[in-house]
């Protein structure tokens, strides 16, 4: 089975043409812009198809590509596309510089504390906001200063209880706070400042 690396959702049309927006999921501008073969995934249960990139542009100030996709000619078209996913086969993937990761690999990395070895938790994603954040599921055992509000003993709650949800934490993605990581081994090592977890 053909493994698949996400790189764009398509939001919305653009203009009456049958032009559509993408909002990326690849640092890699070549995915967007230069013309030839990407695969379309119209919803998470579909196969993705075959389709031919035509033409592609960044849209200034926006973190927005606009593309021409063949076979898609007015705008009742593109809308049909809407929340469609972008794809390449895992296979093309593109050379990274040192010290650069593709989002796929960090999914699923134990996150160990560097100094005491201890477990932290493990990576569930990873958000890009001026910097790259890791979003960690924490550990059981690990000890998180948050405050929580609950509702008086005397006061009956008309809620089902939850089930509990792992606490997350976001960490930043810069070599000071995240001097190791590991991909053969499954991990990366973090050096937490203070009040961090």
């Amino acid at each position: 089975m053909t493994e698949w690396l996400e790189i764009g959702r398509i939001v919305a049309p653009q203009g009456l043409r049958g032009e559509v927006r993408i909002y990326p999921n690849s640092d890699f501008p070549e995915r967007f812009i230069q013309p030839g073969k990407r695969w379309l995934r119209r919803s998470p249960a579909a196969e993705p198809e075959t389709i031919e990139l035509l033409a592609g542009r960044l849209v200034a100030g926006k973190d927005l590509y606009v593309v021409k996709l063949a076979g898609i000619g007015d705008r009742q078209q593109a809308e049909a596309l809407r929340n469609a996913v972008l794809m390449v086969p895992a296979s093309d993937r593109l050379p990274l510089e040192p010290g650069e990761f593709h989002v796929a690999d960090l999914i699923g990395l134990r996150v160990i504390d560097q100094a005491s070895q201890a477990a932290v938790g493990t990576i569930v994603n990873l958000f890009s906001a001026g910097h790259d954040l890791l979003e960690v599921a924490l550990s059981e055992s690990v000890d998180v200063a948050v405050s929580e509000t609950a509702a008086p003993a005397h006061q009956p709650s008309s809620k089902p209880p939850r089930p509990p949800q792992p606490k997350t934490v976001l960490i930043p993605f810069v070599e000071a706070i995240v001097p190791v990581v590991n991909l053969e081994q499954g991990y990366v090592e973090i050096v937490p400042p203070a009040g961090l977890l």
